[in-house]
């Protein structure tokens, strides 16, 4: 079988800008800790790594897809100079008001994006998505996926008492809850892959 990960990136990836709300520009971009070698072990253990953001600042005119654009590039390319690679990545632009079908918590970004790369032999329940915020852990559940939440973007623990649809599994950044909870079963036989180049859509 195939094996997907698909990651939110502002506070999963880089440092969510709290108070901006979205990067708008590189200057604007920093990797959280670990991120960068995180990404680096799961390229090894054989996985296919896919973002799947939702970037409403556009629709909003904060910055536009020629900056998103400019932005997935150079995140690209810092990611290759360490031997890191996405394998795509797939942003909506749109806010609720929108009504698409990309925007998390809907689906469209993940099924756009299986569609796009023609992955086959994979299955839903087999796949982690790890996100930040309520909206990833709904669009996860949607499609059975298992869902993890890192507590180093916009959200905290005690808000999860208030949320109806909860995750699979909470932790601290993108490195434990690789280390812990995607890795823990992954036979240290396995072949690493190869780096991924800049084919994101």
């Amino acid at each position: 079988m195939k094996k997907i990960i698909f990651l939110d990136r502002d506070g999963v990836i880089n440092r969510d800008p709290a108070e901006k709300r979205y990067v708008t520009r590189w200057s604007d971009f920093e990797f959280l800790p670990y991120a960068v070698a995180t990404l680096k072990k799961l390229n090894k253990h054989g996985y296919d790594i896919i973002v799947a953001s939702n970037q409403a600042g556009i629709s909003r005119g904060l910055f536009t897809l020629k900056d998103l654009g400019l932005i997935n590039k150079r995140m690209f390319e810092a990611l290759a100079k360490e031997g890191a690679g996405i394998k795509a990545a797939y942003y909506c632009h749109h806010h609720d008001e929108d009504n698409c079908s990309c925007r998390k918590p809907k689906t469209g970004l993940f099924t756009k994006a299986i569609e796009n790369l023609r992955i086959e032999k994979f299955r839903w329940q087999d796949t982690y998505f790890i996100g930040d915020g309520k909206v990833d852990v709904e669009a996860g559940k949607k499609l059975n996926m298992k869902t993890i939440l890192v507590l180093s973007g916009k959200t905290a623990k005690s808000d999860l008492k208030n949320w109806d649809i909860k995750p699979d599994f909470v932790a601290g950044d993108l490195k434990e809850a690789v280390e812990k909870f995607v890795l823990s079963k992954t036979s240290k036989r396995e072949k690493p892959a190869h780096t991924f180049g800049k084919n994101a859509k």
